[in-house]
């Protein structure tokens, strides 16, 4: 899906690391919760409370998972999936464009 419609956006950003991950919230008509961001070159972690879908529009990164000791290469479009109370980490290497999605808030 390349859009959504028929959504609520909040208007406040949610910043990361000195303002170099940002993201804002989008509620999607049957309650889903979504958030576009943008992240700028560096090394990241994030922790989940609940499971987490990450689709990467674009960019060039690597992710460690929970559970894994390789790092998955993403060079493009790619979508990966991160379970809930966890923590995953990103090296970020270009401008990368993403959209996550929190399917327990249904």
């Amino acid at each position: 899906m390349s859009q959504f419609n028929n959504a609520t956006i909040q208007k406040e950003a949610n910043v990361y690391y000195d303002g170099k991950v940002t993201s804002r919230a989008v509620i999607l008509e049957d309650g889903l919760k979504v958030t576009l961001g943008i992240m700028l070159p560096g090394v990241y972690e994030f922790g989940t409370d609940g499971p987490e879908t990450m689709e990467i529009l674009s960019g060039k990164l690597k992710v460690l998972l929970p559970g894994s000791e390789v790092w998955q290469e993403i060079d493009g479009a790619e979508t990966f999936h991160v379970p809930g109370n966890s923590k995953f980490s990103l090296e970020v290497f270009t401008v990368t464009d993403y959209c996550c999605s929190y399917p327990a808030t249904l």
